[in-house]
């Protein structure tokens, strides 16, 4: 007897439950997915803005860098390690190689928190003003490449046939 009254109140208990609803998309889990389906894959040699803006950058910090060793500097290791990785950077990011996009970013993430901690221990305005400069441009930069980074690994669509 004891058995069969547990079995009841387990009849009783789920028909007390709602039924399941079907899931439901969050409003951020829905922009998400209009964002992605207005994304539109790279056309054949076609390179976003953002993407040539960041190669034309590397390509700056590759210049500085063998300006910096041609002039003279006590350890060059690093400086040659930075040339080299800034010029694959900014090849890669002009062939708009997805690696490379991501490797700015990478920089451009150490480079905005170089910045922020720069801008804590400036001790002038002129100082200050350069390190919240490094910060808003690169910043910027990284923001858009994002996108660029969505459009850059986007599969091709295929047509319906």
């Amino acid at each position: 007897m004891a058995q069969g009254s547990s079995r009841q109140k387990r009849k009783r208990k789920q028909r007390g439950r709602p039924a399941p609803r079907p899931e439901r998309m969050s409003r951020s889990e829905a922009k998400n997915a209009a964002a992605r389906a207005a994304l539109v894959p790279l056309a054949p040699g076609e390179r976003p803005l953002a993407v040539t803006i960041g190669a034309v950058v590397a390509l700056v910090g590759t210049i500085s860098n063998l300006v910096a060793l041609a002039v003279g500097t006590d350890q060059p290791g690093p400086l040659i390690l930075g040339t080299l990785i800034s010029a694959l950077i900014a090849f890669g990011m002009w062939r708009a190689r997805y690696w490379a996009v991501l490797g700015m970013q990478t920089i451009l993430g150490f480079t905005i928190v170089g910045a922020s901690i720069a801008l804590l221990f400036a001790n002038s305005v002129a100082h200050a003003a350069l390190a919240i400069l490094i910060v808003a441009a690169a910043g910027t930069l990284f923001w858009f490449l994002i996108k660029a980074m969505a459009r850059i690994q986007m599969p091709e669509r295929r047509s319906a046939r």
